[in-house]
Formats: structure tokens, sequence, C-alpha cells
């Protein structure tokens, strides 16, 4: 019944996604310079405040440029930035940074084991679903379904996604994915989320990336 239910979800989630152009990655490389202050020239942030963008999914990118563009998603270091691009130039620059490889990042030790245990099982006990079950064993993502790729990512940005997710806040009603993301970390406690945010980032080196 499970596995039902999210196979409804998804194909719910991709007849959502809006028509999307077909990007072109030699294009948006020359259009990345405006993004390389903040997420590098190839998509890896050295500030963890600032998302690494490499190797995100193309989809995923465009829908969140076209989120900030309207408003329902609120990011004021975007908000002029993504002002002044065209769909084209939003499908260019989603198709470079899904093309780069994301730099791996480091999981904190002490963190590893309930971090690992987080991802992989949720905690039963307050109703946290296990990351993977949406985002994969590997932290890939699902395309399709609108998941984004999480291996790798800075832990301060991912914690402090998810200490947003747990406040309530969304990117309105027509994105089912933030809403997905409220009730996931709704339960989380601020331990959870450091743990789980540190072994997404060093993901790559875990038994996962491996396997």
């Amino acid at each position: 019944m499970k596995l039902i239910l999210q196979l409804a979800l998804s194909m719910f989630l991709l007849a959502s996604m809006p028509a999307l152009a077909d990007g072109d990655a030699a294009a948006g490389q020359t259009k990345a310079a405006v993004c390389a202050a903040c997420h590098g020239v190839d998509g890896n942030s050295v500030v963890p405040n600032f998302p690494k963008l490499a190797g995100q999914h193309a989809a995923y990118l465009e829908k969140q440029v076209g989120l900030i563009r309207s408003g329902a998603r609120t990011v004021p270091e975007m908000t002029g930035i993504v002002a002044g691009l065209s769909d084209q130039d939003s499908a260019d620059l989603a198709a470079y940074f899904s093309s780069q490889v994301r730099k791996p990042g480091v999981t904190d030790k002490a963190l590893l084991e309930a971090g690992q245990r987080l991802f992989r099982a949720g905690n039963a006990e307050t109703n946290v679903p296990a990351c993977m079950s949406c985002h994969g064993p590997d932290g890939a993502g699902n395309p399709l379904a609108g998941y984004p790729m999480l291996a790798g990512q800075h832990a301060v940005y991912t914690a402090g996604m998810l200490t947003k997710f747990k406040d309530g806040q969304n990117w309105g009603d027509d994105d089912s994915g933030s809403h997905i993301m409220n009730d996931a970390a709704l339960r989380m406690t601020a331990d959870e989320i450091k743990a789980v945010a540190s072994y997404i980032e060093g993901l790559h080196e875990t038994e996962a990336g491996s396997e």
C-alpha cells in the first residue's frame, strides 16, 4: 500500500509540473557569470549558506527560479537576479549547472550514526519519514517526481531549509513539494536536523556511495 501511495504521489507531481523550455548548457555557461559570486563558477558554492547547484536536476532548478521570480519562494538575494531572466535563460542555466559534477562534502563523524539512521529509517516513534524514501538511498533525488538531489549539499544550507520547513514555510498552494517537506520536518528536533544535514553533506563517502 505504501508503494502504491508513493507511485500515485509521484504521478501527481509529474502531472503538475509546468512545461519547461529546452536548455542549452553551452549558452548557460556563458550566462552563469552572474551566478558565480554566490554559487561558484561550476555551481559548487564555497559559502555554506548558498546551495550547491552542480548536479542538481535541471527541471528542479528551473522550477525554483520560477517560484522565486513569481514571489512564491522568498529569497531576497535572488529576487533582483531572476527578475531579469527569461524562460530560456533559466533553462540554459539549469542545463549548465545540472551538467556539472557536485564536489563532495564531509560528514561530522560524531553525527554520522544519528544522521544515517534518520536518512535511511526516519524516526518511527515521532513519525518522521526516512529521507531516502523520496530522495533515494544515495541522495540523488528523483527528477520525474520533482525530488531534488541532496547528496553533498552544504549541511548549513540543508539544516536551514529543514528548519524553515519545520516552521511552516512553503512555496504556495501550487508547490506540493514544499508542503510535503512541511510535514516531513514538522516533528524533527533541532538535533535531528543537524545530524541528518551533516550526513547528507558527506553522503558520497558513506556506505551509500559504494553500494
